[in-house]
C-alpha cells in the first residue's frame, strides 16, 4: 500500500523560508517522478515542482529562482525548499508520485505567509 507522508509547513513572515518533507513507503521510489503542488483558497490546484526521474526539473514561474525540489533516494523522501517567501505563496501545499502512471497524493499541509 503506498502511503505518503508531509511535514514541514506552517506560519512564517515574508522573506522567510521553510522546507517541506514527504516520505513514501509501498513505492518503487527511485522510478518515480515527485512533485509538490498548492491550492489556495477560491484557485485551483497548480503544479509548484517537478522532479522527474533523470529528468528535467519543471518550476511555476511564480516560484523559480526561490523554491527548489529535491529528493533523497536513500530515505524515500522529496523536499520543497522554499525561500523568500510572499503572502501569496499562502496555501495547502500537497506531495505527488506518480509511479507508472499511478498517481498517489500526501495529505497536505498548511503553509501561511504573514506578518
Amino acid at each position: 500500500q503506498v502511503r505518503l507522508v508531509e511535514s514541514g509547513g506552517g506560519l512564517v513572515q515574508p522573506g522567510g523560508s521553510l522546507r517541506l518533507s514527504c516520505a513514501a513507503s509501498g513505492v518503487i521510489f527511485s522510478f518515480s517522478t515527485m512533485g509538490w503542488y498548492r491550492q489556495a483558497p477560491g484557485k485551483q490546484r497548480e503544479l509548484v515542482a517537478r522532479l522527474p526521474s533523470g529528468g528535467t526539473t519543471n518550476y511555476a514561474d511564480s516560484v523559480k529562482g526561490r523554491f527548489t525540489i529535491s529528493r533523497d533516494n536513500a530515505k524515500n523522501t522529496w523536499y520543497l525548499q522554499m525561500n523568500s517567501l510572499k503572502p501569496e505563496d499562502t496555501a495547502v501545499y500537497s506531495c505527488n508520485l506518480d509511479q507508472f502512471g499511478s498517481l498517489y497524493w500526501g495529505q497536505g499541509t498548511q503553509v501561511t505567509v504573514s506578518s
